[in-house]
């Protein structure tokens, strides 16, 4: 048992970093709850299993407003706090930015940007009225450096950081924290299931260029079946660290992996962007209220 117990919320919870995350957790003895989109069909065996482990599981869509809605009232009925909600769900996508439909950048916004703040504006008011909580965002590296034919993934990933920073300041001084986490490239479902270009003449057209997204997507899968591929566990073991750091002392974001030079701009970023925030004399926004 942890020293102390947390109830936690994470969202995208059937496979990869949420559901290892789910289990982590629950392990070390918080009371989790799983979001997980449709439990009862194509998700079920890891509604079964996460189950199995005395997780409790929600049907939570976050493209979905009455899905997040009922998913928070279901939560709020059988816990009364909310410590730390872990907004994980995504989808990523690869391949040449034209050959994208302007509907498949929308659903890739929807879940990735727009789930994210749905969730927030859900669990919030629970965080701001018990003047205290954490808010873990999982981002990307794409977020602060950028892969040819990932760009509108890494899109999405850059407005989740923008998004995070203002949430941060704002919700500073009424104790809640907001943490950004950025994973680098990990054997999970995210890379199955990418989005892929459904205009593929528009690919075509882009000659030998257009061939280089799948040689990547082979460079991939070869070094994640290969011994040196990473753990996916590094993420979990990097949410555990920032739920048991106190509040006041955890950073406002950690690289897990590879960094591919994504460490370095962040240290870069951070004193200008501070000094954008006191120039406009709100310089208490950047630490939290403990």
């Amino acid at each position: 048992m942890t020293q102390t117990q947390r109830t936690i919320l994470i969202t995208g919870a059937s496979s990869g970093f949420g559901r290892d995350m789910a289990e982590t957790l629950s392990a070390a003895g918080h009371r989790v709850f799983a979001g997980i989109r449709d439990p009862d069909g194509r998700n079920r065996a890891a509604f079964d299993a996460l189950r199995r482990q005395g997780i409790y599981v929600l049907s939570l869509d976050v493209s979905d407003d009455g899905s997040v809605g009922e998913a928070t009232r279901e939560l709020f009925a059988r816990a009364s706090k909310l410590d730390v909600v872990v907004n994980n769900a995504g989808i990523a996508s690869a391949g040449v930015s034209e050959s994208f439909t302007p509907e498949q950048v929308r659903d890739l916004f929807e879940v990735n940007v727009f789930g994210v703040h749905r969730v927030m504006r859900s669990t919030l008011p629970r965080l701001r009225a018990q003047g205290d909580g954490l808010v873990i965002n999982v981002g990307s590296i794409l977020g602060r450096v950028t892969f040819p034919f990932f760009g509108l993934y890494g899109a999405s990933k850059h407005a989740l950081e923008a998004l995070t920073d203002s949430y941060r300041y704002e919700l500073s001084r009424l104790g809640v924290d907001v943490v950004l986490v950025q994973p680098s490239a990990y054997p999970t479902n995210l890379y199955t299931a990418l989005q892929q270009p459904k205009d593929s003449q528009r690919g075509a057209a882009y000659g030998e260029t257009g061939t280089i997204p799948e040689k990547l997507f082979v460079m991939f899968m070869e070094w994640f079946a290969s011994v040196e591929a990473p753990n996916l566990h590094d993420v979990a073991e990097a949410v555990t660290r920032l739920i048991a750091t106190p509040k006041g002392e955890r950073p406002e974001r950690v690289v897990v992996g590879q960094a591919f030079g994504s460490d370095a701009v962040n240290a870069a970023v951070l004193p200008i962007q501070r000094r954008v925030v006191e120039s406009l004399g709100l310089g208490a926004l950047t630490g939290v209220k403990a």
